[in-house]
């Protein structure tokens, strides 16, 4: 982290505070928390009502200054005229909105019948973005619970919104994945966790290379997944006949 971000802020009022743009003032509860604000991390808890207004209007006055840098004349283009405020709605309601968002509500229920056996979600449609290009990174995620009696069971709906909060942040692939399956881990409690995901990744089809072929696979093992061979190859496999392999 940058010593800028590192240093304890200096102390402020709340109307001094009130006079910083909303960006500043998020800032600065972060650095007084010692929070990390990466991009892939959640900030909800230090934002408070209204500010994402207020951010998404700073993001839009600094993506008109991107588009002048850029040569754009945005005053009598028709097509950018609004290209700034919509990038802002973008980055802030839409595509990053895993970083501003609270954790979605999640029911979870005991295991009552005491369910044992491999159960598998998926694939989940995931779209993310690449936090070194901002490229769109579009998937299918595939996960595997072994429950125990202590268990909680969550609807499989609910895995498609953890993972569309985890998934709507910039970051890499593999970051990803491990913070998926930390916060199943935390909230299922499973014996074994698997989590497969499969994407393309668009700063390698859009920009660089520019191959329209090439996929990333990674997956993460916990508990029982990462000892049990057998378990392991039987997801596998489960994942390979649905793909048709």
């Amino acid at each position: 982290m940058p010593p800028a971000q590192q240093a304890t802020p200096i102390f402020r009022t709340e109307e001094e505070l009130a006079r910083l743009p909303a960006s500043e003032r998020i800032r600065y509860r972060l650095v007084g928390a010692e929070c990390r604000f990466h991009a892939n991390d959640n900030i909800a808890d230090h934002v408070r009502p209204g500010e994402l207004d207020e951010l998404k209007a700073e993001v839009e006055a600094r993506m008109q200054e991107v588009l002048r840098a850029l040569v754009i004349d945005t005053d009598s283009d028709h097509n950018t005229q609004e290209t700034a405020r919509r990038v802002a709605k973008m980055f802030v309601d839409e595509v990053f909105v895993g970083r501003y968002s609270a954790m979605p509500s999640v029911t979870e229920f005991p295991n009552a019948a005491r369910l044992n056996e491999l159960m598998i979600v998926g694939p989940i449609k995931v779209r993310s973005a690449c936090s070194h290009h901002l490229c769109p990174i579009l998937g299918k995620v595939w996960i595997g619970v072994l429950p125990n009696e202590f268990s909680n069971l969550i609807g499989l709906s609910k895995y498609a919104r953890i993972c569309d909060w985890i998934m709507s942040r910039p970051q890499i692939q593999e970051e990803a994945v491990t913070m998926l399956a930390n916060e199943l881990q935390e909230r299922v409690k499973p014996d074994g966790l698997a989590i497969v995901m499969e994407a393309d990744h668009f700063c390698m089809h859009w920009r660089g290379v520019k191959d329209d072929e090439s996929m990333m696979t990674n997956s993460v093992m916990r508990g029982a997944f990462l000892k049990d061979a057998n378990l392991r190859r039987e997801f596998l496999s489960l994942l390979s006949k649905r793909n048709g392999g």
